[in-house]
Order: C-alpha cells, then structure tokens, then sequence
C-alpha cells in the first residue's frame, strides 16, 4: 500500500540504534552452519533477506532458533546437512543466492537455488564461472548464467583467480568452496573489497591469509562454532546520516554502528563534503563500531570515484540525494556495479530524483548532480528495491509537498521499522 509522507521541514533529534549489519548477519548463519557445535548471534538483523538465509539452511537440515534479535544455531558441520526436499528460495537477496552457490558446490548431494523475480535478472555468470573451474557442477538457465540454478554437489580442486570486477559476493563464494577445495586457492582482488567473510571465518577457526590485495586460503578446514556479536549496520545508519544533514537543525546519535575500514565510504564521503561529525570507537568482537553523531552542515560538491566505490557501492542513492542539497557539482563515477543491483539503480536514483526537481543526469557509470536545488512532492517508486524506498523517505524530509512511497514494505528487506526510527527523531 503506499504511504504518503509531509513532514514540513522537521528537525531531527534523539538517538537511535540501527539494525545489525546485513552482510554480517547473513554470514553469522552460514558460518555457524558450516561450524560444529552450539553458535550464538547477538544483534541478528530480522530484515527479509537475512531472513530467507535461515529459511534455507533449515532446509539443509540446521536447526536454528530464534527470539527476538538473538539466534542460536545448532549443526554438525556442513557434513551433517541434508540433501533439501524444496528449493532453497533466497526471496531477493543476492548474498545468499551467490555464497549459497560456493557452500552447495562441495556438498554430496543434489540442490537447487532460485530467489524472487529481481534475483532471476542478475548474473550469476561471475560466479559460477569460477566455480566451475574449481570442478563445481552447477546448471541453469543461459549456461547457468541466471537463476534458477541446480547444483549437484562434487569434489573440487583449488585455483588461483583473478576477479575481473571487485565483488565482495564473487571473492566470497570462491573462499567457501574452497575451504571444502584439494589444495589452496588464491583470489587477487583489483582493491579490496569488504572483508566480513574473511573476519568471520577466522573468527569461526578457519585460516585466511592476505598479502596485499591476493588472499591465500587452504582446503580441509572445519569450523568451530562460535558466538557473533553482530553491530549496526551503516549501510542503513547512513540513510539516518544522510537525513540529519539535510534537515537544518539536526543532530542526532547513531549508537553501536560497524565501522570496518572496507564498508566506512560514506563517513569519507561526507568529511569531504564537509559534513559536521564525530565518530566515538566502541567494541565490537571481531568488527569495529563506533557512536556517530550528525549535525546538519552546510555541504559542498566533490568527485566520488575509484578504490572509494566498493566502499560504499550500497550508500550511492542517499550520497546523490546528499548531493542534491551541496553547494557545487557532485560526480560521481566507476559505479557500473549499481546497473546489476536490486534494479538498475544509476537509471532509477536518477529518475526518482529528477521528479522531485533535482539537476541530476545519468552517465553510463554513475551521474552528476548540481545543488543546492529545492525538492518538491513527487510520487517515488521503489522498482522493489529498499535503499530506494528509504532514499525518497529521506527525501521528504526536505520536500516542499508530499511524497508517495509506492510500496514501503520493500524497505523491510534491510531496515525492518525504519519508518518509526525516522518518526522517533522527528518527534
């Protein structure tokens, strides 16, 4: 149903705890799958995706108890799973779609993954291509280049790969094949991209070893289970951020939010905007966090481009909405990745932009916006995807008139009461 936001120039105050980190959580599972004994996740993020994850391994056989934020997995390894009786359906997340593929690919038994309609569009070739060269049997639509995918389980042999784009979901799903992999695998990186699968792994007992942008890692090893305290995750603090920067008036406290060098772009970003911030360090077992707190700056344009993207390819709809509001040219660039997203989200954050009155244009690897410019009302579409769902409810913050959200529940795939932690600050 959509949802009609007018906020009238608010201002933003209070504190808030966002959700738990969204790739961490789902890797909270998969690692505590594959390890033997008793893992315990603190802070798990309740948001659809993470939640298809789950609903997959309890397929396999894994039993997993939840209540509330904390998660208790019980398994025997990855040795111990089963043979699933369904598909395994990853509904719309493209991390359990890709680093399922590396875990089914060493198993003994026959499997097969599909996810929702925007999953069966993006490409999986980069990921099956080097499985397949590890000895992977993995079939589907288009050489097994979409979903759905059929794996049948085999043995594998370790490779040395180069990824030709930096993706932390392709450098992931080759670490977990080859952990079950003869011999040892090197992956070469052209920068580094998030580091979560190799913090956690080591975390779970296994052996990662990084000598500049080339990781090493050895097959045979076992995990042990563990506990996961799971931080904040500032994909989703950085929508909060963006908000209080925009919104005259503002200051705000994000608390516990992960603060990993590989995923703190947007904290980059806007230092050189020139945004008025303070970041207080926390502890967090394994992974940085640190307390954020916001104030409504006057920002200036800059060029966004390069080793920075991987950094924060996910935060680029609320960095150009950002942008509409600094004073100068922001560009931004290298973004190609945002073409095979949840949509093809250079083409839509442009779109949805421009209706409210930004001067913003598309180019072929990311868009240019000019600011300062007033927003105004618009009818926003989501296309399904949920960091646009929370671009436009950002947007509205600022908008002379009202903003139609055309399905709002999208945004629950990452940030589950998003809406009520926006209204906590408004009120």
């Amino acid at each position: 149903m959509p949802l009609n936001l007018e906020y009238k120039k608010p201002v933003l105050k209070g504190t808030i705890q966002v959700p738990g980190d969204k790739s961490i959580s789902h890797r909270s599972i998969m690692f505590g799958a594959m390890a033997s004994g008793k893992t315990t996740v603190e802070g798990f993020l309740l948001g659809a995706d993470c939640l298809s994850t789950i609903s997959c391994f309890r397929k396999l056989g894994v039993t997993i108890d939840l209540d509330g934020d904390r998660v208790t997995i019980t398994s025997e390894g990855a040795a111990g799973w089963k043979e699933p009786a369904a598909i395994l359906d990853t509904g719309n997340s493209g991390t359990t779609t890709r680093l399922m593929l590396g875990l089914l690919a060493a198993t003994n038994f026959h499997s097969v993954v599909a996810g929702d309609d925007s999953i069966a569009k993006r490409p999986m070739k980069r990921i099956v291509e080097p499985l397949r060269q590890m000895g992977a049997d993995i079939r589907g639509r288009q050489n097994g280049h979409f979903t759905p995918l059929a794996i049948q389980g085999t043995k594998l042999s370790a490779i040395n790969y180069t990824l030709p784009v930096a993706s932390a979901q392709v450098k992931s799903a080759i670490l977990l094949a080859a952990l079950y992999a003869d011999g040892i695998t090197l992956i070469e990186e052209p920068v580094a991209t998030r580091d979560h699968t190799e913090i956690m792994l080591g975390h779970f007992g296994a052996v990662i070893k990084r000598s500049g942008n080339t990781i090493r890692v050895g097959g045979g090893q076992k995990l042990t289970a563990n506990h996961v305290k799971v931080p904040g995750d500032i994909s989703s603090a950085a929508f909060m951020i963006g908000a209080a920067l925009i919104t005259q008036g503002s200051e705000i406290r994000l608390t516990n939010v992960g603060t990993n060098p590989t995923r703190t772009g947007i904290l980059d970003v806007i230092g050189q905007m020139g945004a008025d911030f303070e970041m207080e360090e926390t502890a967090v077992e394994g992974e940085r966090s640190a307390d954020l707190v916001i104030r409504s700056s006057r920002l200036k344009g800059i060029e966004i481009g390069g080793a920075l993207i991987p950094r924060l390819i996910d935060e680029i709809p609320v960095i150009a909405l950002i942008a509409t509001q600094c004073h100068g040219t922001t560009v931004i660039k290298d973004a190609e990745e945002l073409r095979v997203k949840e949509t093809d989200r250079i083409s839509a954050v442009v779109d949805e932009l421009a209706k409210m009155g930004a001067d913003i244009t598309a180019t072929s690897d990311g868009m240019i916006i000019n600011g300062p410019t007033p927003l105004t009302g618009a009818e926003m579409k989501t296309y399904g995807d949920h960091r646009l769902g929370m671009m436009a409810a950002v947007a509205s913050l600022t908008a002379d008139g009202p903003v139609t959200i055309d399905d709002p529940d999208c945004i629950a795939v990452s940030y589950p009461g998003f809406m009520e932690h926006l209204k906590r600050l408004i009120d």
